[in-house]
């Protein structure tokens, strides 16, 4: 049983179109009825938009077999007045959905993905914070780079580990890696334990590390946020590698983990 990333593993980063081998996969899973589900941490737009794109470039992936951060927001939240950071896409997905971006007097600070945070977008977290100490930090995700235009920025999961050490403050986490998401995943694959799973994805700390430490067998692709397998050279020696590690995503991953 696979979860399958999106973005750097099914996707290139700055096309976003499918890497060579990633459909042919796809359509043999389905074909062969192996059991997979694609977790993505897709925000910048609504789920079924994501899910039609994916569709439409190739990849025949039902809507059981899909899983982003905004399907499980609302049992994360505590409340829909939110002070809310991120692309304009993701504001506006959020106001469709009812939720004050920048209430007066929040009761969660909200962040997503955003290449471009300025020092004053942090400062006002910051003060926020500060002012309020029972205010919720969420973050959409735990991603530890963000990929855009052929550069990598601080992902949301780098931004939350700062506004802790800056103000103490901890965070709850959405969507990869949270316990929460991947328990989600696990029930809509219906398998019975998460060492019946392979994550396959990009993000080596964003990702593989959260379900390494769930128990499921992590492979690590080198087609997105991590280029080469050095990279990884700069962690601490105690933190557990990927199991595998892939040039890409394509259909040698069944023969590989036989």
């Amino acid at each position: 049983m696979f979860f399958i990333d999106v973005q750097g593993t099914l996707i290139d980063d700055i096309k976003k179109e499918p890497i060579e081998g990633t459909i042919e996969l796809i359509n043999r899973l389905n074909r062969e009825k192996i059991p997979y589900l694609v977790v993505t941490n897709n925000t910048k737009e609504e789920s079924h938009k994501f899910l039609t794109y994916l569709n439409s470039i190739g990849f025949e992936i039902p809507k059981e077999r899909y899983l982003d951060p905004l399907m499980v927001l609302d049992e994360v939240v505590k409340s829909r007045e939110t002070l809310a950071f991120g692309v304009d896409s993701f504001l506006e997905t959020l106001q469709e959905r009812g939720y004050k971006t920048s209430s007066q007097s929040p009761q969660t600070l909200l962040l997503g993905v955003k290449h471009n945070y300025s020092s004053d977008e942090y400062a006002t977290i910051i003060e926020t914070i500060l002012n309020n100490s029972s205010i919720q930090l969420v973050g959409m995700h735990g991603t530890s780079i963000y990929s855009k235009h052929g550069k990598r920025y601080p992902g949301v999961g780098a931004i939350l580990q700062m506004l802790k050490f800056a103000t103490g403050k901890e965070s709850d986490v959405v969507g990869k890696p949270s316990r929460l998401f991947y328990q989600k995943a696990l029930e809509m694959i219906e398998a019975d334990s998460f060492r019946d799973i392979t994550m396959v994805s990009d993000d080596f700390t964003g990702d593989l590390r959260g379900a390494k430490e769930l128990g499921m067998r992590t492979v690590l692709v080198l087609s997105g946020k991590i280029k080469h397998i050095d990279e990884l050279s700069t962690f601490d020696d105690e933190v557990e590698r990927p199991d595998s590690v892939m040039d890409k995503l394509n259909s040698s991953i069944l023969s590989m983990l036989q």
